[in-house]
């Protein structure tokens, strides 16, 4: 992963609607940091220098300031090994479901993709918070996704192209999860132990790369 691929990913989320101006943030990992995107930076109009490398104490050097909400970045990076590369986003269906503050069960067995079973959604907290964090941090246990109440959205993956997949998944399953709302019926609900192999055969057939 680079800035290019930063920048280009950026403004691929913006294109498809999924964050809208100067909304979201996006990171990724390198040794003793991490590279972040600025703050108040439209999104069609970031460029490489742009970008923000900060170090786990949260020290940077650059023009631009990082995103408010690099700390959550930074604490994600600290606790989660696992995790190489961020994205943080405000898109329609996810973020309606978070001002629900609940969280998506596992109507569908495409929620696995996030790693558990549902996703859930942190605590309210005001955003680039230290609470904020602890709140994300608790609600990705587990799991690669979560809601953020009154907020928005926030994954983590081995890299940007499958952060960015699974920020697409996780919209489209909040898009599908409001429409059974709309209708007043309750879903199906899959048992745990279903989950539990629909979870299993996932990460088997490396199923969306997650």
């Amino acid at each position: 992963m680079n800035r290019k691929e930063l920048v280009k990913t950026t403004r691929y989320l913006n294109d498809k609607n999924i964050n809208r101006g100067s909304s979201g943030n996006l990171s990724y990992r390198i040794n003793n940091g991490f590279v972040i995107t600025p703050s108040s930076v439209p999104n069609n109009k970031l460029n490489i220098k742009d970008c923000v490398q900060m170090d786990f104490k949260g020290v940077f050097k650059n023009k631009l300031k990082p995103s408010t909400e690099w700390r959550i970045h930074r604490d994600i990076y600290r606790k989660r090994k696992d995790i190489f590369a961020i994205i943080h986003t405000h898109p329609t269906f996810s973020t309606a479901i978070a001002c629900m503050n609940i969280k998506i069960p596992s109507f569908h067995y495409m929620i696995a993709m996030a790693g558990g079973d549902d996703i859930k959604c942190a605590k309210y907290a005001t955003f680039g918070t230290e609470q904020l964090s602890k709140n994300v941090i608790k609600a990705l246990e587990n799991r690669n996704a979560c809601l953020m109440a009154n907020h928005g959205l926030i994954v983590g993956a081995k890299n940007l192209k499958i952060a960015t997949k699974l920020t697409e998944e996780v919209e489209n399953i909040s898009k599908q999860y409001l429409q059974i709302l709309k209708s007043g019926k309750k879903p199906v609900i899959l048992s745990k132990k279903e989950m539990v192999k629909n979870i299993r055969k996932i990460k088997d057939y490396n199923y969306g790369k997650i």
